[in-house]
């Protein structure tokens, strides 16, 4: 951990600046500086993301710049925010900064496979937000920390505080904003910490099929035989469980590229759902709930702390964040070669597919860009059951460029 660093480049003058605690520290000061937070009878450090607890896609933007505005697929998912307003916004997320005592950042990659990862910096308020990216994002090695440099991307995580509704562009005290050409992403007035690993994938998204690869929203895994598995699904159909499975090495859990010479891990971690958790139906991922471990919104007893992963009290979108070598077969690095099987899960809500289907080539062209499935009750703010979808690719929330 270092105190030392500053943030004075970014206009950010706190008297106190932490870079990349270690989960041990960082549990010390959620358990004094966090409204909420406790451990889990396993040790894992439980935490409360306030009122938003799912993402708040209808308040997500990008900043129109002349450099990319024939790039982005422009439309209800990608939603335009002109640069005036951003800079508003940034300067709103660097004042409120500057009312803080200490500050928490993590530097860490992006992409596992070396030629094509990126530097991130977060810099947010909360101990909760700094271990779920230290989780979430690829970490460095302390040579890698020591020479870092400048990043290629920085998280302006200022989630506590809210968004100005009436400024233009906005129509809510929340707003997520990314301007790919500053290479700043900003966070007013959400504290759900998978905004941060969504925005991170967004990223990736956008600057991956320019130089020819394809980022995906699937989970990957890897038999004896260097048989490699892809799972694509929306938010909680399942990508995170399935490819779990005890005979096959775990490549990662929600955001993969797929390059000419294989498949790689955008993440170093896992966020996996945690309702009705129990080690019968997911021992891999129950046995993952230890120390280290961010559990989000779950409900535990007083006295004892042990979850009630089946209480939904506060969100079905209960969940877990845990570095991926907490898999036990997981594999390290999180790189694999060319797929051999794609499996597309569907979280059909009005029951017109069969349960299992083998498509041909045109078949699965077909479905992967029309991507019927459903949203996930939780997943998103103001989804509370099963909603029909057509997401392109499994993943539309998330896609910058036209399918």
């Amino acid at each position: 951990m270092s105190t030392s660093f500053n943030l004075l480049q970014y206009g950010i003058k706190n008297k106190e600046t932490i870079r990349n605690a270690s989960p041990a520290q960082l549990y010390q000061m959620a358990i004094l500086y966090e409204k909420v937070a406790a451990i889990s009878d396993k040790g894992a450090l439980m935490l409360d993301s306030g009122e938003k607890t799912g993402r708040s896609p209808k308040d997500k933007r990008i900043i129109e710049r002349p450099e990319s505005v024939n790039d982005i697929w422009w439309g209800n998912v990608n939603i335009k925010m002109d640069e005036h307003t951003f800079n508003i916004n940034i300067q709103r997320a660097i004042d409120y900064f500057n009312t803080r005592t200490r500050m928490y950042v993590v530097d860490g990659f992006a992409g596992w496979d070396a030629k094509y990862r990126i530097k991130v910096r977060v810099i947010c308020t909360r101990p909760y937000h700094a271990l779920f990216m230290n989780n979430m994002l690829i970490r460095p090695t302390q040579e890698e920390l020591a020479t870092f440099g400048e990043p290629d991307y920085v998280i302006y995580n200022a989630g506590e505080f809210p968004a100005n509704p009436y400024t233009t562009h906005m129509n809510s005290r929340t707003s997520i904003d990314l301007c790919f050409e500053r290479k700043q992403f900003v966070i007013l007035g959400t504290e759900y910490a998978g905004e941060m690993k969504k925005g991170v994938f967004t990223i990736m998204n956008y600057i991956m099929p320019k130089i020819g690869v394809l980022s995906m929203h699937c989970s990957a895994n890897e038999g004896a035989d260097g048989d490699v598995s892809l799972f694509f699904g929306l938010s909680g159909t399942g990508k995170t469980t399935l490819s779990a499975d005890p005979h096959r090495q775990l490549i990662g859990d929600d955001e993969h590229c797929w390059s000419a010479d294989g498949v790689f891990n955008i993440e170093g971690g896992c966020y996996a759902k945690a309702v009705n958790l129990s080690a019968e139906k997911e021992p891999e991922i129950f046995q993952a709930i230890k120390f280290g471990t961010v559990l989000e919104n779950v409900v535990y007893d007083p006295t004892t702390h042990e979850v009630d992963y089946d209480d939904t009290s506060i969100t079905e979108n209960t969940r877990a964040s845990y570095p991926i070598e907490f898999i036990p077969n997981a594999k390290i690095p999180c790189v694999g070669g060319h797929p051999k099987n794609i499996i597309f899960l569907t979280c059909d809500a009005y029951g017109v597919l069969p349960p299992v289907s083998k498509l041909t080539p045109a078949q699965a062209m077909y479905h992967f860009i029309s991507g019927y499935t459903a949203k996930v009750a939780g997943t998103e703010m103001g989804v509370t059951e099963p909603t029909a979808t057509f997401s392109a690719c499994f993943g539309a929330a998330f896609m910058v460029w036209h399918p």
